[in-house]
C-alpha cells in the first residue's frame, strides 16, 4: 500500500527535493528518503544533494582570505565532509548511492580551479598545511593535537586528483625540514609518511623513506668522522655532514652554482673526503654547498653574537677577516659567485643591516645590534619560491607522459589485443590513484607507441590495437 501511494505521488515528491535540501530540513528529508527508497526513486534526491554540497563547498572556497589560506582550505573541506557525512549517515541511512554522491561532490570542490587558473592549487595547499604542523613553530599545539590534525588531513588527500603533484611538493618541503633540522618531531614525520603509504602504497612513499634512512645514516657517519679526526688531525670547529642519495632527494647535482669554499672550511671538507673514501671506495661525492649552513661568532661588536646563515652568505662575511672594505667585484672574485647567486645572497645581508654599502663599497656595520644574541638569517634555499612549485608541475607533466606510456604497454602486453575505448578505460583505471590522465594525453601516447612499434592497429579495425612482442 505504501509503495502504491509513493508511486502515485512520486513526481510531487521529487518536486520538493531541491527545496528540502536547500533548507537542510533533515527530518523531512529522512521521511522523503523513507518514501522514495522502496520504489528506487531516490535519484533526484541524490542529484539535488550533490549540487547542494558543491554549492556550499565552492562558496567556502570563494570566501578564503590570502592569509593562512592553506589552513582555511583544509579546515573548511574537513568541516564540509564531516557535516554531510553525518547527514548521509543519519538522514539517508548510509545508503551507498548517497555516499557516492558525497564523494563526488567533495572531489569536485577539492579539485576545483577557477577559469583563470592553469592548475588546481589544492595539492600545494594541503602540503603547506602539513608543513605548518610538522615544522617547529611557536604555536602551542600538543603532539596529540598535531597527530589528530595530520590524520584528518588524509581525508582531504584521498579526494585529490593530482596526488603526484602533492608527492613532488611534499618531498620538496620534507627535504628542507630534514636538511635544516626544522621538524618539530621525527616521530610525527614518520607517522605522516606511513599514513600516505597506507593510502597510496609503498611506491608513493619510497623516496620519502629513503630520505629518512639517509638522515639516520648521516648522523652515524658524522660521529664516526669526529672520532676519525681525533685520531688524525682534530678540527678547530664543529662539522656535521649529510650524505644524500642522488635519486631520493629533490636536489639536482647538475645545477650546482660555481663557488669558492672559504679557506677556513677547506681542511674539514678534504678530511671528510679522505675519511669517506676509506669507507666507500668508488663512490663519488658532489658537494651541494647551496644547502649548507653554518654558525659564525661576531666578535667585532660591543657584545658577541652568534648568527646562523647559509654557506654562501658565510663566505661573504668571512672575507672581512682579511679587510675592512671590498667592492662587489672583489667579493664576487673571492667567493667565485656569479651575478645571479651574488644578488640572491648579498640581499639578506644588506636587509638585515649586517653589511652596509656605499657607492659599491661593502663593509661590516660596526653599529649593528640585535635583541637576540643568537639569531638566523634565512638562507635563500630555505625559502619556498613560487618557481619551485612551477618546476615541480613541469617535471610532473613530463613524468606523466612516461607513466601513461608504461601503463599502455603493461595493458597491451597482458591483453594482446584491445579496442580503443577499453584501452582508454584501463589506462584511467590504472593511473587514477596518482592522477587523472586526460583522454587526449592517452591518445597522444598511443600514437607515440605505434610510431615506436610497441603496438599497431589491427587489419580488421582501426579502432582496435594489438601488442607487438
Amino acid at each position: 500500500m505504501e509503495k502504491r501511494i509513493s508511486s502515485d505521488h512520486v513526481e510531487m515528491l521529487h518536486a520538493e527535493c531541491a527545496d528540502l535540501i536547500e533548507k537542510e530540513s533533515f527530518k523531512d528529508l529522512k521521511n522523503m528518503y523513507t518514501l522514495l527508497m522502496p520504489i528506487k526513486a531516490t535519484y533526484p534526491l541524490c542529484h539535488c544533494l550533490e549540487n547542494h554540497i558543491k554549492k556550499i563547498g565552492l562558496e567556502m572556497v570563494e570566501s578564503f582570505t590570502q592569509e593562512n589560506i592553506h589552513q582555511q582550505f583544509v579546515e573548511a573541506m574537513l568541516q564540509l565532509h564531516k557535516k554531510y557525512s553525518t547527514m548521509v549517515k543519519e538522514t539517508f541511512s548510509n545508503d551507498q548511492h548517497f555516499i557516492a554522491v558525497l564523494d563526488k561532490a567533495c572531489a569536485a570542490v577539492i579539485n576545483h580551479k577557477s577559469p583563470n587558473q592553469r592548475f588546481c592549487k589544492s595539492p600545494e595547499l594541503l602540503v603547506k598545511y602539513s608543513d605548518s604542523l610538522l615544522r617547529k613553530s611557536t604555536k602551542a599545539l600538543s603532539e596529540t593535537d598535531i597527530d589528530e590534525k595530520l590524520n584528518a588531513s588524509i581525508t582531504v588527500f584521498k579526494y585529490l586528483a593530482d596526488k603526484d603533484i602533492y608527492q613532488g611538493v611534499y618531498q620538496r618541503m620534507l627535504c628542507k625540514r630534514l636538511i635544516y633540522k626544522s621538524s618539530a618531531s621525527m616521530d610525527a614525520e614518520e607517522a605522516m609518511i606511513n599514513r600516505l603509504k597506507q593510502t597510496c602504497g609503498y611506491e608513493f612513499t619510497n623516496k620519502l623513506h629513503r630520505m629518512f634512512t639517509d638522515i639516520n645514516i648521516s648522523a652515524d657517519l658524522t660521529n664516526k668522522f669526529v672520532d676519525y679526526c681525533k685520531d688524525k688531525t682534530p678540527l678547530d670547529h664543529s662539522f656535521s655532514i649529510l650524505v644524500l642519495q642522488a635519486g631520493a632527494w629533490p636536489i639536482s647535482s647538475q645545477k650546482i652554482p660555481r663557488f669558492q669554499l672559504p679557506s677556513e672550511l677547506e681542511g674539514s671538507v678534504q678530511a671528510f673526503e679522505k675519511f669517506y673514501e676509506t669507507r666507500f671506495n668508488g663512490r663519488k661525492l658532489s658537494w651541494v654547498h647551496g644547502y649548507s649552513t653554518g654558525e659564525l661568532k661576531l666578535s667585532y661588536l660591543g657584545k658577541p653574537y652568534y648568527v646562523t646563515l647559509g654557506l654562501f652568505q658565510m663566505a661573504i662575511l668571512l672575507q672581512f677577516n682579511e679587510g675592512d672594505r671590498f667592492s662587489s667585484s672583489e667579493l664576487k672574485d673571492r667567493t667565485k659567485l656569479e651575478d645571479k647567486e651574488w644578488n640572491r645572497h648579498i640581499t639578506p645581508l644588506l636587509d638585515s643591516k649586517m653589511l652596509v654599502v656605499v657607492n659599491d663599497s661593502y663593509s661590516l656595520n660596526m653599529s649593528y645590534s640585535n635583541k637576540r644574541t643568537k639569531f638566523k638569517i634565512m638562507s635563500v634555499a630555505m625559502k619556498e619560491a613560487p618557481q619551485e612549485t612551477e618546476r615541480i608541475r613541469t617535471n610532473t607533466d613530463e613524468d606523466r607522459k612516461w607513466q601513461i606510456q608504461a601503463a599502455i604497454v603493461r595493458i597491451m602486453k597482458a591483453r594482446k589485443q584491445l579496442r580503443h575505448n577499453l584501452l582508454i578505460e584501463e589506462v584511467i583505471k590504472q593511473l587514477n590513484g596518482r592522477f587523472n590522465p586526460s583522454v587526449s594525453a592517452i591518445k597522444k601516447s598511443i600514437e607515440s607507441l605505434i610510431e615506436k612499434q610497441y603496438m599497431e592497429r589491427t587489419q580488421n579495425s582501426k579502432d582496435e590495437y594489438c601488442y607487438i612482442a
